[in-house]
């Protein structure tokens, strides 16, 4: 049997924030390819509704701002009609703003990133966890960063809420071990998306001596995804071309 016939994640119901394109795309593309029926979650309306229209009837694009509660909600409502109650979730959603460092952040512009980056993946665990613990478990995957690891120029509030991500992972973990819940958090390192079009970044920095694409990370997010990591909960899981060893 083929890795792919094998459908290792048949039967989920998987919501990816920031799914329309980029690495939430990939993790959609990913899933669906293995048996999983997925929420594409987003507010680009446009590229959700292609995507979900490509990946036929067992994936459904619905609008989200994850930093509202009221969305979340709704999401999770809609999904439970759709398909049934969420039992995986990839809190993908990010921004990336530029010059953003601690003498020149606006207070505004500190929150938005921390808003979207850290708040999101906090209300998206919290929307998820009842119908889970209801059914008897899951799976909660955080994309953190490399800036969850070490410190990045021009990426003060960024960094900030990528180490964030990293803590919440473990308490969420800790706190819901008991209910079969595992949380766990993917730090990617430069992956070409639409984030790091512009910027500015050496690939020789990589040991690898390139970028990553955003199936590899989709391929971690699924291996968390399926049962077949049913004995990993709270752990980094670094995906970097090597970039932190040094």
């Amino acid at each position: 049997m083929t890795q792919n016939a094998a459908k290792r994640v048949d039967g989920k119901i998987a919501v990816i924030t920031g799914g329309a394109q980029g690495m939430g795309a990939a993790h959609a593309r990913l899933l669906a390819e293995h048996g999983a029926q997925v929420v594409i979650a987003d507010l680009d309306d446009s590229a959700g509704e292609v995507l979900a229209k490509e990946l036929g009837p067992d994936a459904l694009f619905l609008h989200l701002d994850v930093t509202d509660p009221d969305q979340w909600k709704s999401v999770v409502r809609e999904t439970q009609t759709h398909f049934g109650t969420i039992n995986a979730l990839i809190n993908n959603a990010g921004i990336l703003l530029p010059n953003d460092t601690l003498e020149t952040d606006t207070l505004a512009q500190y929150r938005k990133v921390i808003d979207v980056n850290q708040v999101g993946i906090f209300l998206g665990m919290q929307a998820v966890v009842p119908g889970m613990k209801q059914t008897g478990g899951g799976s909660i995957v955080n994309i953190s960063s490399t800036a969850g690891v070490v410190a990045f120029l021009d990426n003060f509030a960024y960094t900030a809420a990528k180490w964030a991500v990293r803590g919440m992972t473990k308490a969420a973990a800790l706190e819901l071990a008991s209910h079969k819940i595992r949380v766990n958090a993917i730090l990617p390192g430069e992956v070409n998306t639409p984030m790091i079009a512009d910027l500015d970044l050496d690939v020789t920095a990589t040991p690898l001596g390139r970028f990553g694409n955003p199936v590899e990370i989709a391929y971690l997010a699924l291996y968390l995804v399926s049962d077949e990591a049913s004995y990993t909960t709270g752990a980094d899981h670094v995906i970097d071309g090597g970039y932190t060893l040094p």
